[in-house]
């Protein structure tokens, strides 16, 4: 299954109602949501109010990436918001299985999500308890970074990891993707892209129709 998952960091949040409209009318049915509190990562963003109040309007997957410390305190609070998805940060929890659990018996979907600097390896004992695997490709904190190469390989150890385990596990990418990266991160087994300026940078509609051919092509 692929998905394209825009983010609306990328988004222009003077109209933000109509641009989520927009994606939805092209097809899309992600939406990824990027929560930072100015610790974990240093840019600071929007939590909870912000999904509730878009949640009223639309009926896309609310795919969260919370780039906060210590996610766990919030867990039951992003679900009341909207959230469909949560996904969490190795490096940013002490107990990442707990915290993983805890996501799951809340009753939405689990990801887990590593830096650029984290080996997949360290996933190795949680890749049972989640649904989705977030490699980030660019470090995060900030839009419009260019993709680092070096993630390509990440993936394929990923998607290798997951296939002899045995797993039905989705690998997200975020960071950089666009017409010119979207191949190789398909190729190395990703199946959930994010993408923020490469959907909202111009005509939404027909940036969505453009990466949605090249997934539905595979």
């Amino acid at each position: 299954m692929y998905q394209l998952s825009p983010s609306i960091l990328a988004a222009d949040f003077n109209c933000l109602g109509e641009q989520i409209r927009q994606v939805e009318e092209a097809g899309v049915e992600w939406l990824h949501i990027d929560v930072m509190d100015g610790a974990f990562v240093p840019s600071i963003s929007f939590g909870m109010p912000v999904i509730a109040s878009i949640r009223k309007n639309s009926s896309l997957f609310f795919d969260v990436h919370l780039m906060i410390e210590e996610p766990g305190r919030y867990i039951e609070e992003f679900k009341k918001s909207g959230a469909d998805m949560l996904t969490v940060h190795a490096e940013a929890c002490k107990h990442l299985d707990s915290t993983l659990r805890e996501i799951r018996k809340a009753g939405m979907k689990v990801g887990v999500a590593i830096n650029p600097g984290t080996p997949v390896s360290q996933l190795e004992c949680v890749l049972d308890l989640v649904d989705m695997v977030l490699i980030m490709t660019v470090n995060p904190g900030f839009g419009g970074q260019s993709y680092i190469e070096s993630c390509t390989g990440k993936v394929q150890k990923l998607r290798k990891m997951i296939t002899e385990a045995g797993l039905n596990v989705d690998i997200q990418v975020d960071g950089g993707i666009n017409e010119k990266t979207i191949d190789k991160v398909l190729d190395a087994g990703a199946n959930i892209l994010v993408a923020g300026s490469a959907v909202f940078g111009g005509n939404i509609g027909e940036n969505v129709r453009c990466l949605k051919e090249k997934m539905e092509s595979r």
